[in-house]
């Protein structure tokens, strides 16, 4: 079993506790979850079953400052090759 069907069995354990007490607020308590995440949760299980409840990535999908690809690459094969530091590979 991966980290991925872990956290899923885990929320899903989250769920069906809270559910069985009937209260949600000792259940988020007991486990150490904030409301609205266990809320969140129980929607996106509703809508997409065991799937809906797979961690989702977080952060940026575009990064439009990011270094181009070929300067990374030559800094690389500097450091690499030449075992330049980075004043000298500023120079460069």
């Amino acid at each position: 079993m991966n980290a991925i069907e872990r956290e899923i069995e885990r929320r899903k354990r989250i769920l069906e506790h809270a559910e069985k007490t009937g209260n949600v607020s000792r259940a988020c308590r007991y486990f150490g979850i904030a409301r609205s995440g266990f809320y969140r949760w129980r929607d996106a299980y509703l809508k997409g079953g065991d799937e809906g409840l797979a961690p989702k990535k977080s952060g940026p999908r575009h990064h439009p400052h990011e270094t181009p690809r070929e300067v990374v690459e030559k800094v690389l094969y500097l450091r690499k090759k030449y075992h330049l530091g980075p004043r000298r590979i500023v120079w460069y």
